[in-house]
Parts: C-alpha cells; structure tokens; sequence
C-alpha cells in the first residue's frame, strides 16, 4: 500500500487540509479503479465501507491476488467534514459559496477534444491512451482560486484516468440503490446484484455536472464528436452507489457491503480469484427520468405511511402531514407506480418540499434530474 497526501489550498494562514489517497496492487498497471467515500461529508455508511475496504485491499495485496492499481480515498471531503453548527453535520453543501460538494465538476470535454483532433487514428488503445493523457494534462494546467475547486481539482486527478470509478454516497433514509449510465449498465449490473440495490437509476446526463457525470460525460462527448471517422473506446465508467441511509453506520452493514464490492472486483477481473455466484436482481434498472420526486403541498409534521424498498401503486398513500394547530390532515399520494427507494429524514416538512422518490418504470422528466 501506497500512502500519498494531497495538499488542499488554505483559504485562510493555519487552515490546511489535505485528501488522503491509497494505492494497491501493481504500478504500473494495465487498469485502474477508483473508490472514494463520503464526498457529502454527513453521508457515513461509505466511509465505513471504504476502511473496511482498506483492511481487505491490503490483505488481498500481500497475497499478490490484485491484478490492477486501485485507489481508495476514504475522506473526499475534509472542507465538509468540519462543517458542524451547533451539533448539526452540514456536509452536502460548502457553506462560504452554497454549492453542493458534488456539483460543478470541470468539463474538459471540448479542451480535450481540440487537443486530439488530427491525432487519433483506427486503434482505439491509441486512442484510449491518447485521450486519458491529454486528459491528464488538462488537468493539470487547471488552477484553483478557492479551497472548493482545490478539493474537486485533486479528486478529478486521483480518478482521471480509472477504468472505473465507484462513489460511495447514502440517501436520509434508503434502501441500497446506484446511478449509472445506460451506456454502462451492462458493466455495473453484477455490482448492482452483489450490492442488492433495489432501483438501479439510469441517465447519461442529469445535469449539474456531478463526480461521477464528470468522467462519463466526457468520454460519451467525444464519442458523439469524432466516433462516426474513429473508434473511441468507453474509457471510464463510473458509479455512485447509495449505501442506504445517514443512520446505517455499523459494522455488520459495512462488512457486508465491502464484501459486495470484493465480490464485485473479482467478477470485473481486478482481484483473482472465483467470481461469486451472482444473486438476483431486486428490482429493473429504470430511467432517472422516470423518477418521482414526491412533494408535499402543505407544510407540518410528516407521518410516512410507506417504508423505503415499498413498491408503490400509481396514487398510494405514502404520508400525511398534519398541522397541529388546526388539525388539518393532508394525505400525499404517489402519482407513479414504482419502488420508493427514499425518503426524507425530516419529520417537520415546509411547503413543496420534497419528501420521497419513486422509481418509476417510464421517463417523463429532462433537463436537471438531480436532488439540489
């Protein structure tokens, strides 16, 4: 194992941070795979995951069984972890600008596709290499202006050139649920099986340019823009996998979700060994366009009447919000039929927030598909 520290830019004298990333497995190496945690700093499950991870990556290393690098970086976020107010965790948005930590990544697509063009040829691994060092190089010619671009600078260059990339995130309250492509899906279905995600949500571009759409994106533009003359190879895939909820930090949870994911690399071919046998799906991958964000109309406390993992019917009951003062009742249905893979934490909702999800079968939204 390789311990590397990653300088972060001090906003203020006496203020440093830094990510930390380990690396496992031969170097170089032929293929590359990226695993990092808690990029919302108050989203913990991951973190545990990813230590427990640690432990099995270098067990599995000194037994010479890993076949590729892999990179683990179990704190993506120091600048949020530090955010607590009065007792409260603030991890999901940086509280100097408002922006969400995984948003607004940088879009190298066109810087990328400028260098390259006149370079690529009919051999797609000249081009998958082609790609990934005038990727890397772009990179590296960013500057950061403030602690937050700082922080997303040093993640996009730990996971740049990955083969694939897994971003271990929670909901409030959830089931085990991911988002990927379409394009990818054939790749990330044995993990959404190993894992036993119950909605597997699928989209190439949900808006919002987020770590995971950051790697995809890129290689899917430059496909659109020279794959009718070149062969351009999907060079990255990539992942967020949702380990249920805030709540679900234990030990029995975490060894069973770093096992999934051992599982998983040796099925992908990063760890030797035999492949476990694949369980079933829980539920179809389905079109993050297809998912319903249930908004109530009516502010008060909010009495869930349905649990997450619930397949719900097309105008089910899921809640009630109730105000106290003048004891109005106030039913909020689902409007699609689908599994309800999460819902708030709150139990005091405002007026048109949203308090739930439901995986639904058919899309009906575009643009921004994303949570805030």
């Amino acid at each position: 194992m390789r311990h590397q520290k990653h300088d972060l830019l001090a906003p203020l004298p006496g203020t440093a941070r830094q990510i930390h990333s380990f690396h496992f497995g031969p170097q170089p190496a032929n293929r590359k795979i990226y695993i990092q945690a808690s990029l919302h700093a108050d989203e913990m499950p991951g973190m545990l995951v990813a230590w427990h991870l640690k432990q099995r990556l270098a067990e599995l290393e000194a037994a010479g069984r890993l076949r590729c690098e892999i990179v683990l970086v179990p704190v993506a976020n120091p600048v949020g972890l530090e955010q607590v107010l009065m007792d409260v965790p603030l991890g999901r948005y940086e509280l100097e600008s408002g922006q969400n930590f995984n948003r607004w990544f940088v879009d190298l697509s066109e810087e990328v596709g400028n260098a390259i063009e006149g370079k690529l040829s009919g051999d797609p691994q000249h081009n998958l290499q082609l790609i990934r060092s005038n990727l890397r190089d772009a990179l590296a010619r960013q500057t950061a202006a403030t602690q937050l671009q700082s922080q997303r600078l040093t993640l996009q260059r730990l996971a740049c050139d990955a083969d694939m990339v897994l971003d271990l995130h929670c909901d409030f309250e959830a089931v085990a649920h991911l988002y990927t492509t379409p394009e990818a899906w054939p790749q990330v279905e044995p993990l959404a099986r190993y894992i036993g995600a119950e909605a597997s949500l699928l989209a190439t571009d949900s808006g919002g340019q987020s770590f995971d759409e950051c790697f995809t994106l890129l290689w899917w533009q430059l496909k659109e823009r020279f794959g009718e003359h070149f062969d351009i190879p999907p060079g990255s895939f990539s992942v967020t996998v949702e380990l249920r909820g805030q709540g679900d930090v234990n030990h029995p949870l975490a060894s069973l979700d770093c096992q999934a994911l051992i599982d998983y690399l040796i099925h992908f071919g990063a760890i030797a060994g035999e492949p476990a046998p694949l369980p079933e799906l829980p539920y179809p991958a389905t079109p993050l366009a297809g998912v319903e964000p249930v908004a109530t109309p009516v502010g008060g406390l909010l009495v869930f009447t349905a649990l997450p993992g619930e397949y719900l019917e097309a105008g089910q009951l899921i809640a009630e919000i109730i105000d106290p003062v003048n004891d109005l009742v106030t039913p909020v249905h689902c409007a699609t039929a689908g599994l309800m893979y999460a819902r708030s934490l709150r139990r005091m909702a405002t007026a048109g927030m949203v308090i739930a999800h439901v995986a639904g079968t058919e899309a009906y939204r575009s643009g921004y598909l994303l949570s805030p």
